[in-house]
């Protein structure tokens, strides 16, 4: 049996006795904390916390985070970590004007990842991935979700799975698998649509599905990419199969994503930058959990989702990074807070619960991660000294993230 102790925590942050699977409207400025604490772990699991004047006496390893913040792991509940290279190329393409949408019309974005990953073997590009989720652990982050979606054949689209599953078995990381076949149409198929959704139907998702190779079933549903239609047909499949829904929606238009994955009971609706009472009123009506996605807004310089009007109609939240080489080129939960608290005018309360108890649920996880809660993992991180919670948004760029324990271990 291993034990740590952890003492002397100057707020031990999102304290939970009995923890909410999820958060909604003003619940979310809820953030309930714990001053001058300890907290114990016991192998994977959190065993006790209270105040330091009821601090066990324990000869075990022991932590003095005097002056330091405890929290749980972030949990990103939407990334595409697993590619090859990078896109630096279209930075630059972005500067100077073009859209997301003519980018990938000249053959780049994520077309351009998709030649680049059949390029690679599944060892190469398990080392690059291997080396992302290394880095993100080192921003607090415990739990993430991975999509494929850069393979784009049958063949690549399974290397791309197989990659996530080792991850899984090789990495102290929490990770859910997506499949995403639906992220684009490849070149050879821009003339016959339904030939790639019919392989997407007959053979990619029966594969998957015989493998156990995906948790989840993700379209990009918007304009230029796959229509409702096609994204109906897809998580019928999918859920024929006993794969959940998740979705790309409404980042480039209103497209229709946001309903067609409230239809089909998904588990989230990403991004959402074109969010309006139709689909408010939708989501009110579901167990599904929007997530907002605000660095890509930020590096795509498009338009921001609506998340305070979100938040005032009653909605839950949830945070994520989008972490991919087109869109989002980092995993740096940290940054996306900030983002939600400059950008998209959330409160520290309110992003710190999207990032934590919203976000775990959006994995379909919140039962054992998410909140400092007695029995649930022991999958925290402890800051360096500072003054409050607040302060970790409102340092933006900076790490302030010390050091990382995942599965009650310091990592």
């Amino acid at each position: 049996m291993s034990q740590l102790l952890i003492k002397n925590i100057k707020q031990l942050v999102q304290v939970r006795p009995v923890s909410p699977l999820l958060l909604k409207g003003a619940a979310m400025q809820e953030l309930p904390i714990l001053e001058n604490a300890w907290l114990h772990i016991v192998n994977d699991t959190i065993a006790a916390f209270g105040e330091m004047d009821t601090c066990p006496d324990l000869a075990v390893e022991t932590i003095d985070a005097a002056g330091k913040l405890v929290f749980p792991a972030w949990c990103d509940s939407h990334t595409h970590i697993v590619y090859a290279g990078s896109r630096e190329s279209e930075f630059a393409d972005k500067i100077h004007g073009l859209s997301y949408e003519e980018i990938a019309q000249k053959g780049g974005g994520i077309l351009n990842s998709a030649k680049r990953l059949q390029e690679t073997s599944e060892d190469e590009l398990y080392l690059q991935a291997k080396r992302r989720a290394n880095e993100i652990i080192t921003y607090g982050t415990g739990a993430v979700e991975i999509k494929s979606g850069y393979g784009l054949t049958l063949l690549d689209e399974l290397k791309m799975l197989r990659v996530i599953k080792r991850l899984q078995a090789e990495t102290p990381l929490t990770i859910k698998a997506t499949f995403l076949g639906a992220h684009a149409i490849p070149q050879e198929y821009k003339s016959n649509r339904s030939a790639y959704i019919d392989l997407i139907l007959n053979e990619m998702l029966p594969q998957v599905a015989a493998e156990n190779l995906a948790d989840f079933c993700d379209v990009f549903c918007d304009k230029g990419f796959f229509t409702v239609d096609e994204t109906d047909k897809i998580l019928e499949k999918a859920a024929s199969l006993g794969i959940r829904a998740k979705i790309h929606a409404n980042e480039l238009d209103y497209s229709g994503g946001i309903q067609v994955g409230v239809k089909h009971n998904a588990l989230s609706v990403d991004h959402l930058e074109y969010t309006g009472e139709e689909e408010m009123e939708v989501l009110l009506n579901s167990s599904t959990m929007p997530t907002l996605l605000p660095s890509t807004a930020f590096f795509l310089r498009i338009k921001n989702p609506p998340a305070r009007e979100m938040l005032s109609a009653g909605l839950p939240l949830a945070l994520a990074t989008d972490y991919n080489p087109g869109s989002s080129p980092s995993g740096n939960m940290q940054f996306v807070l900030s983002l939600a608290c400059i950008n998209l005018r959330m409160t520290p309360e309110e992003a710190i619960n999207a990032a934590t108890i919203n976000s775990a649920y959006a994995m379909g996880i919140s039962e054992t991660h998410g909140s400092i809660t007695v029995g649930k993992k022991a999958n925290l991180f402890i800051t360096q000294a500072i003054s409050g919670y607040a302060f970790l948004p409102y340092s933006f760029g900076a790490n302030l993230t010390e050091t990382t324990i995942l599965n009650g271990k310091i990592v």
